[in-house]
């Protein structure tokens, strides 16, 4: 390990989180002691395996306000996404539905956009809405939309790139009397903010474990009983997860991914205080040099651990990248981060291709202090002043 890699800052946590030590102690726990398969209940091994699955599911249950048996295991948001969209829309089409409209925003996950695009190919209508300069869908045209009979609308919670939250409060009553089913991702808000499905107005809603301080590889999908949502399964096998999602569960990631749930619920709270502070204090050292730094959306509710900063004119965000290789910050979302190129979600927000391309996207977390902070904006405002130096 070199000396950049030794006193490397990590400020991606919206990419992926660390595991917090206790969720791997859980997880180290039952690899060591346990080889039982969830689905093998005739033996002891199995059954403790199976209980350990269920537990977890409880624990991921509470985290949202739903009922344990409303949560299907994914191995992650993308493929909780892929199976609440194209599951709903394809369920509804096999009963002879004759909606065929899905509706999303421009803003969205790109595993949500092409999800519903794809759906294009077997005869539904994507329709993809815009968003204003802070990110946020305002619900007449939402509402506009929904004049033409509709099967789903996927609104995430809050965006992965700006921390936007949107209103589902506001929005949700207008799916529900269009007679539509809402789908939120709320990979990013899970953990991070108050999430509660039946105040929210969600038939489905998808989590990943990942970005809440538990393992890769593991996720889940929120399905409503009342009324009952149904789903198309995405693939064939032996029928576990209530039909919807078959394969041999990982009970020992199911197992930290509980964990981790548990933990959130509990330091919520103390963990968005703690992210607001590392925010306000990175952004005032930033300022003190580069006073002329923009925080994209920064009007909109946001998650306080998430924010896109735009650097001034002439500091290309992928050169400052490059010149500060001791801190990790990224371009945008990390699905889009082979690209190369400005974001996406930036640009439906209405700034410009060079705008999108001076900002980078920051997240704390948990176990980040007041003192990185500080050095991670010393380390910025150093880099963007080399590259400003180089390009006079």
């Amino acid at each position: 390990m070199n000396n950049v890699e030794r006193d490397a800052l990590y400020f991606d946590h919206a990419a992926t989180t660390p595991c917090d030590p206790r969720v791997r102690a859980v997880m180290l726990t039952i690899l060591e002691t346990e080889h039982g398969n969830p689905h093998s209940t005739t033996h002891a091994a199995g059954r403790r395996a199976a209980e350990r699955v269920e537990e977890a599911r409880a624990e991921v249950a509470a985290l949202i306000g739903a009922d344990p048996r409303e949560i299907i295991f994914t191995s992650g948001a993308t493929e909780a996404n892929n199976l609440a969209i194209k599951g709903a829309a394809r369920h509804l089409a096999a009963m002879g539905s004759p909606r065929r409209r899905v509706i999303t925003v421009a803003t969205e996950h790109k595993c949500v956009l092409e999800s519903v695009r794809d759906l294009a190919q077997e005869g539904f209508e994507p329709v993809i809405l815009p968003v204003d300069f802070n990110g946020l869908l305002d619900p007449a045209v939402l509402q506009k939309a929904l004049e033409v009979p509709t099967a789903l609308v996927s609104i995430m919670a809050a965006n992965n790139e700006t921390g936007v939250v949107q209103d589902l409060a506001a929005l949700a009553p207008l799916v529900e009397q269009a007679g539509a089913l809402l789908h939120s991702d709320l990979a990013q808000a899970a953990g991070k903010m108050p999430v509660d499905v039946r105040r929210m107005g969600l038939a489905l809603g998808s989590i990943s474990s990942h970005k809440l301080y538990g393992p890769k590889g593991a996720g889940a999908l929120f399905v409503r009983r009342r009324p009952r949502v149904r789903l198309q399964p995405l693939f064939s096998g032996g029928g576990q997860e209530r039909g919807l999602r078959s394969g041999t569960l990982p009970d020992f990631l199911l197992a930290g991914f509980g964990e981790a749930c548990r933990i959130a619920l509990v330091e919520q709270e103390k963990d968005a205080a703690h992210l607001a502070h590392l925010r306000d204090v990175f952004l005032a050292r930033v300022r003190q040099s580069l006073p002329d730094v923009v925080v994209n959306a920064e009007p909109a509710p946001r998650l306080p651990g998430l924010f896109s900063l735009r650097l001034p004119e002439g500091r290309r965000a992928l050169d400052v990248i490059a010149a500060m290789p001791g801190l990790a910050v990224s371009l945008g979302s990390a699905c889009s981060s082979a690209e190369i190129a400005p974001s996406y979600v930036l640009e439906a927000m209405g700034l410009g291709r060079d705008e999108a391309g001076r900002s980078l996207r920051l997240s704390p977390g948990r176990f980040t202090s007041a003192a990185e902070a500080e050095r991670a904006a010393d380390r910025l405002v150093q880099a963007a002043q080399i590259k400003t130096a180089l390009a006079g």
